[in-house]
């Protein structure tokens, strides 16, 4: 009924709170779905992740930002969040708090998506443990790949794919 990439988002946001892996699932998916369908809350659930990996950096500029546009997001495209199983309401009324949060440079601290499905939630509950780790657990604070993993991962498979892409640009216009 979800796409795989939406499940494992829910498992890598509740179970081991690796908001980065979230951005990266979800990126990739959503440059995936064709052009033609609705796509932007996938946007939007990307910006929550990445708006919280920011705030648990301190990085409250960045939160920001993302949070906004998330918020923005979220607000324009509540059925399709709702029919992702989420309760759109409560999420708007959590990320207000958390951009509030935010502004006033509060230190972060775990949220779970409030989801209306029962059995979407039982899937990645049962997904986590698959993985050994727990849905809803917070965040490892002290875990310092975690929260610096966009400095401290293997970029060597990224910079290949991107001087990949751009060969495969250029060969194109040059036609």
């Amino acid at each position: 009924m979800y796409p795989k990439a939406y499940i494992d988002y829910l498992v890598h946001f509740h179970g081991l709170r690796d908001y980065f892996e979230c951005h990266e699932i979800l990126e990739e998916y959503w440059k995936s779905v064709p052009k033609e369908q609705e796509k932007h809350h996938w946007v939007g659930l990307i910006q929550i992740a990445v708006a919280l990996y920011h705030q648990r950096r301190n990085n409250f500029s960045g939160a920001k930002r993302m949070m906004k546009s998330a918020l923005n997001i979220v607000e324009t495209n509540q059925s399709k969040l709702i029919s992702l199983g989420i309760d759109v309401n409560v999420l708007m009324s959590e990320l207000r708090t958390r951009l509030n949060e935010i502004t006033n440079q509060q230190p972060y601290h775990s949220f779970n998506f409030p989801l209306l499905d029962k059995d979407l939630r039982a899937l990645c509950e049962q997904k986590c443990q698959e993985i050994e780790c727990t849905y809803g657990m917070p965040s490892d604070l002290d875990n310092d790949y975690l929260i610096h993993k966009h400095t401290l991962r293997d970029r060597k498979p990224v910079i290949k794919e991107r001087l990949e892409q751009h060969a495969i640009r250029k060969k194109k216009r040059e036609g």
